[in-house]
């Protein structure tokens, strides 16, 4: 079995790449705990200033495992979570090189991070609701912050994609880019020559600033615990059952 992640840190940034290509990088609870690893590992690490996660192969992230999926409680969902939580809560700089797929879960994973670049490829997709199941993991959050209101409800609510064009027209993307693991590691170099003790407050300062009298991490656990019990619940349903079955064919 290879790696479900890998790890490479140069120039004071640390390359996470979700391990599974042949099933597009689907999340299990094994990549979820190895990316909270990774990610405390690089908080750990004084060497490390920026972190830069990525898919292999051409997905970036197909999202939750439908076996896991379909069999997740409440606490099987929030083992799911784990890992782009961790990105979203890390300390350090964040980027998402999107290079294919971002798909559900996949999509909060991109999300999580503090600036994503598309590559060509690049596909943002929930797809929470063609699956039948209640968004999760602080979607409804963490997409309404990154593209407003009106174009978070048309991909929640009506099915809306990005492409990688739609997604920087919407502030979903930073860019595009032929290499976006090499786009990142470019815009990662900021922080890679700057002080790191500076980087971190920086960021800490970001969140506090966002919108003064509450940090955006502790918005986003409150999103988090709003969306676990309906999302849990439409999991146990029926309509699930039979999308997950035929999506499984």
């Amino acid at each position: 079995m290879s790696d479900p992640l890998l790890v490479d840190v140069t120039d004071h940034v640390a390359l996470l790449t979700v391990n599974d290509p042949d099933r597009r990088n689907a999340v299990t609870a094994e990549i979820s705990a190895a990316l909270r690893a990774a990610v405390d590992a690089a908080e750990a690490n004084p060497d490390v200033h920026a972190v830069i996660v990525t898919g292999a192969g051409k997905a970036f992230c197909a999202g939750a495992d439908l076996s896991a999926l379909g069999e997740a409680t409440e606490g099987g969902l929030r083992r799911i979570y784990d890992g782009f939580l961790a990105i979203a809560n890390c300390t350090l700089p964040t980027i998402a090189a999107v290079n294919g797929a971002a798909v559900g879960a996949g999509l909060n994973l991109a999300l999580a991070a503090d600036v994503r670049i598309a590559g060509a490829a690049a596909l943002f997709d929930p797809r929470f609701q063609k699956l039948g199941i209640h968004p999760g993991g602080g979607a409804t959050w963490m997409l309404q912050r990154a593209v407003g209101p009106q174009v978070a409800r048309a991909s929640l609510l009506f099915g809306m994609r990005f492409d990688a064009e739609a997604a920087v027209r919407h502030g979903l993307a930073l860019t595009i880019a032929e290499d976006p693991v090499a786009a990142a590691r470019e815009l990662a170099a900021g922080p890679a020559a700057a002080p790191r003790e500076v980087v971190i407050a920086t960021k800490a300062s970001m969140r506090a600033t966002a919108n003064p009298g509450f940090v955006d991490t502790e918005q986003h656990a409150i999103a988090v615990d709003t969306e676990l019990g309906p999302q849990a619940e439409s999991i146990l349903s029926p309509e699930f059952a039979r999308r997950l079955a035929a999506a499984r064919k």
